[in-house]
């Protein structure tokens, strides 16, 4: 009745462009559907939930001074202290760590600091810089892809949504239905060897673009915790290979990356899991479950 849509959505927060993308889809139903007319809210930035003690958008971090355009590592106390991310472009330095099985935190310049938006050391804050489409898959539901070609270790985007405490995740897990979609990710961040820090983002009800990404066994993203105005970390996505226009966005829902084999799953025996579709030759077969929400 309808036919096919090919629609441009525009997200502006204070009257700056925030958030910009293609949703193609069946029918108009299923786009006011899936973008807040019945249930969700989009929002560009985390939103504090249930459970959550500090305001994600709340400036708690210490900028710098510089007055320059470009931050240097010589003068720079943001860089200083916690260590240049970046290269002029944008592009991650430390772009081989997710493959060794561990990453760094990264600290960005934030509305304190004195340098200008352009400085290098403010990548994850801008947001989109590519075009992505979201669009229906032929057994995944919807996912996302990208409009044009993204280099590797370049920023793509965020995965936003409520900040929740543990026992809100655990509350919201038990309650789901088995045919519902679980959108929790637990992030846990290791200082030496006993400090440990969870941060738990779910998209369900708020969250934006990142909340249509695919798991795959063999992604093309990786997330990475990215600290810019608060201690609670950006659940930031970066394009862990080259990526060709029209290829399907995905990352590891279980929070790895690698071009290897993927290491068998820990037994799930007697709990409901969901069926993977991803297609990689790697494929275990079965989506992620943190078994440590459900302990």
């Amino acid at each position: 009745m309808w036919g096919k849509i090919h629609t441009t959505l525009i997200f502006l927060q204070d009257g700056i462009l925030c958030e910009y993308f293609y949703f193609t889809g069946a029918f108009l139903l299923q786009l006011l559907y899936f973008y807040g007319v019945f249930f969700i809210q989009y929002s560009t930035d985390n939103v504090a939930g249930p459970g959550c003690s500090v305001n994600p958008s709340e400036v708690t971090l210490p900028g710098c001074s510089c007055l320059s355009c470009f931050c240097r590592a010589d003068s720079c106390s943001c860089l200083q202290t916690f260590g240049q991310a970046y290269e002029s472009i944008g592009r991650l330095l430390n772009i081989d760590r997710p493959e060794s099985g561990y990453s760094t935190p990264v600290f960005e310049c934030n509305a304190l600091c004195t340098c200008s938006d352009t400085c290098s050391n403010r990548v994850v804050q801008r947001g989109l810089q590519h075009r992505l489409e979201v669009f229906h898959t032929k057994s995944k539901g919807w996912g996302v892809r990208t409009m044009e070609e993204i280099s590797r270790g370049m920023f793509v985007c965020e995965y936003a949504g409520e900040v929740i405490s543990f026992a809100e995740a655990k509350r919201r897990q038990f309650g789901k239905r088995t045919e519902e979609n679980n959108y929790i990710i637990a992030i846990r961040e290791h200082a030496g060897t006993s400090s440990i820090t969870e941060t738990f983002v779910d998209p369900a009800q708020v969250g934006n673009v990142g909340r249509f990404l695919n798991h795959s066994c063999t992604p093309n993203l990786y997330m990475l915790p990215v600290r810019v105005h608060s201690v609670i970390p950006r659940l930031a996505l970066f394009a862990g290979r080259d990526i060709h226009a029209q290829e399907e966005l995905t990352f590891d829902y279980s929070g790895g990356y690698s071009t290897q084999p993927a290491a068998e799953a820990p037994s799930t025996v007697g709990l409901q899991r969901k069926q993977c579709h991803c297609g990689a030759m790697n494929c275990t077969r079965f989506l992620p479950l943190d078994l440590s929400i459900l302990s």
